[in-house]
């Protein structure tokens, strides 16, 4: 027998592969994208689940917060009860829950309002600070050479500065602070953090299977970032921003704290009304205590949600 025939009852293995062919067990299943492989690891996820349902209430409360809230939060409903020596705070009662403010405002009512203003200050600083960034990272990592030294040296200037201290700087400069000089603010600290990590994704894709057999067949190098690098390297920048909106959040709350966001306090804002308490800290402590722990939960639920995300799209902590 020749050592290339196969012993009698032996399959050679031309033979199992054209079995396994035509038996057809051959799974048939299509993959699956990113984002779809990472979502079904996060729906068991507890820790994503609590944060997804806090920032889920947080924004339903955000928006219905006018119809929600049970008195105007502007009226100062319990200004009768008012005594600047024995009592400047009225407290609990019928009708008012939490009690009311120094201004005789029921505090129940700023507080669910106030959401609306914490949520649009965090979004729209977040927003402004991903555009900048976005901008930024697509110059740096898309052309790359001088226009890449140039950006990150700019980029690295503003990361060595501690973020707080920039915003305050920031918004001191306006003669009269309002909301959009914190949300200035806070969007031009979160820019450098926006564009490094952009810079970074757009790096490594740019020496890619798929980049580089699109050069090959003589793509122009503005449809290869577009169409080819920055979709492919968009996942930790919004992972990134999930994070920062919390970050966001209490940035605005301290900015507000410190005198440098809006002084009209008839639109409530949770960092503005922990501003507004401290002069009735020692005695009132539950006018600070209810605007702080709104914004250590919403922020708390916006950390737990973009923490699972990046442990779900980042191949090497997936559980």
């Amino acid at each position: 027998m020749s050592e290339h025939t196969p012993a009698p009852g032996r399959r050679t293995k031309k033979e199992k592969i054209d079995d396994l062919a035509e038996s057809g067990s051959v799974s048939s299943d299509e993959g699956v994208s990113l984002w779809l492989s990472a979502w079904r690891r996060l729906r068991t996820n507890v820790v994503f689940l609590i944060g997804l349902t806090i920032i889920t209430l947080f924004v339903l409360l955000a928006i219905f917060a006018p119809w929600i809230a049970p008195k105007d939060p502007t009226a100062t409903l319990l200004e009768s009860q008012l005594n600047q020596q024995a009592n400047p705070v009225p407290p609990p009662q019928d009708g008012f829950p939490l009690g009311a403010d120094f201004a005789g405002r029921d505090l129940l009512s700023r507080l669910i309002v106030g959401s609306q203003q914490t949520l649009i200050v965090g979004v729209l600083a977040t927003l402004g600070g991903l555009f900048g960034g976005l901008t930024l990272g697509i110059l740096a990592g898309g052309i790359g050479g001088w226009v890449d030294s140039a950006v990150m040296r700019v980029v690295d200037v503003m990361l060595s500065i501690p973020s707080l201290l920039m915003a305050f700087s920031i918004a001191a400069i306006f003669a009269n602070p309002s909301q959009w000089t914190v949300i200035l603010a806070i969007a031009i600290i979160q820019v450098p953090i926006f564009a490094r990590l952009l810079r970074g994704s757009m790096l490594s894709q740019r020496h890619s299977d798929h980049v580089l057999a699109a050069r090959a067949l003589g793509v122009k190098p503005a449809p290869i970032v577009f169409r080819h690098m920055l979709p492919n390297s968009l996942g930790p920048v919004i992972v990134q921003a999930t994070l920062v909106l919390a970050t966001a959040i209490i940035d605005a709350a301290a900015l507000s704290f410190l005198g440098l966001g809006s002084a009209d306090d008839s639109v409530p804002e949770w960092g503005q009304m922990l501003g507004a308490a401290q002069k009735y800290f020692n005695t009132y402590p539950h006018l600070a205590f209810y605007p702080a722990i709104c914004i250590i939960i919403v922020a708390l639920g916006f950390t737990l949600m973009g923490e699972s995300l990046r442990e779900a799209l980042d191949p090497k902590s997936r559980r």
